[in-house]
């Protein structure tokens, strides 16, 4: 069955070797997947279920996206990029204020020509994005609602697929490890499991949500996706594997365990991180493997979403050098 797709990532994104840090963890060889290296606008996962997402506002006859997120949302980045080159208008409904200096990637979003609509409270943020496309409904204008995260069913074909181009890569894993919150990626990737024939285990560690929620939603979404190419699959929550524990501190909290993660991956690899998503997922990988969650002749993915320049928001490099 065919999905619309307009292939504009730049993949395969290549898997690495991270000798150095294997041998500073004394833990299994660990491996990393450069979806960082997606290519628009600093790339990150959001760009592969934008080439789904974006191809089906086309077939809607859209003429403009409408996402939300937060103030440094990398999803948001790379929707309006995504807008921009393929002549989308593109409004984003962003929770939390806007600093005085833009910075990161709330700088990018006006670079890239988004309206911005800022929320001070995240409970409001999807009222606001419902009147903001109800608004442009009315004005004509033809939007097309691009879910929180990307994470849709159209949007999780694009780790469905990521699961294919990674299978044909022939690099064995016994464990792929990456940071899960709105559950397109991690959906995408079961769905990619059951359909390509991954042997391994898929292991999200959640950035805000709890595990039982996070199990339920992403089986769901794995389910209504597989209806894209074909036969439902029914998932359950025993499909998905999520640990809650380093999700504590909220949302977007930069704690000690995330600037641990970055120092490594930078000052043993020269590989950068960012604070809020593959800093935490990369934390948490970090304490498993010291507490021997691992085996030390396994091989573990760490797949590596993106997400970079949220480094660069005041917010953050302040904390990281301390």
């Amino acid at each position: 069955m065919s999905v619309p797709r307009m292939n504009f990532a730049h993949l395969p994104t290549p898997i690495e070797e991270l000798p150095n840090l294997s041998r500073v963890l004394n833990g299994p060889r660990i491996l990393v997947k450069r979806d960082d290296q997606t290519g628009l606008a600093f790339g990150g996962n959001k760009t592969r279920k934008l080439e789904f997402l974006v191809a089906e506002a086309h077939e809607q006859g859209a003429k403009m996206l409408i996402s939300a997120g937060a103030i440094q949302s990398n999803h948001c980045r790379q929707t309006v990029a995504a807008a921009a080159r393929f002549g989308f208008d593109c409004t984003l409904v962003l929770t939390g204020e806007g600093p005085k200096q833009p910075s990161a990637n709330f700088l990018l979003d006006q670079l890239f020509g988004a309206e911005i609509i800022t929320v001070p409270d995240r409970k409001d943020r999807d009222r606001v994005l419902q009147e903001t496309f109800d608004r442009a409904v009315a004005a004509g204008r033809k939007p097309y609602l691009v879910p929180y995260g990307g994470s849709s069913p159209t949007g999780a074909m694009g780790y469905t697929f990521a699961m294919e181009e990674f299978m044909q890569q022939n690099v064995n894993a016994d464990w792929i490890v990456f940071g899960t919150s709105s559950g397109g990626t991690h959906a995408g990737l079961v769905l990619g499991q059951r359909r390509f024939g991954f042997k391994g285990k898929i292991l999200g560690i959640s950035i805000d949500e709890p595990e039982a929620q996070l199990k339920s939603h992403v089986s769901e979404l794995a389910s209504q996706a597989s209806e894209r190419l074909g036969k439902r699959i029914q998932f359950t929550g025993d499909d998905v594997l999520a640990n809650e524990n380093y999700c504590q501190a909220g949302y977007g909290v930069f704690g000690a365990g995330e600037r641990e993660a970055i120092k490594l991956f930078a000052g043993q690899e020269g590989l950068l991180l960012d604070p809020v998503y593959t800093g935490r997922a990369a934390a948490g990988m970090i304490d498993l493997i010291r507490k021997g969650y691992f085996k030390k002749d396994e091989t573990v993915l760490f797949w590596h979403t993106g997400g970079q320049p949220a480094l660069f928001a005041d917010k953050y490099s302040q904390d990281l050098l301390e």
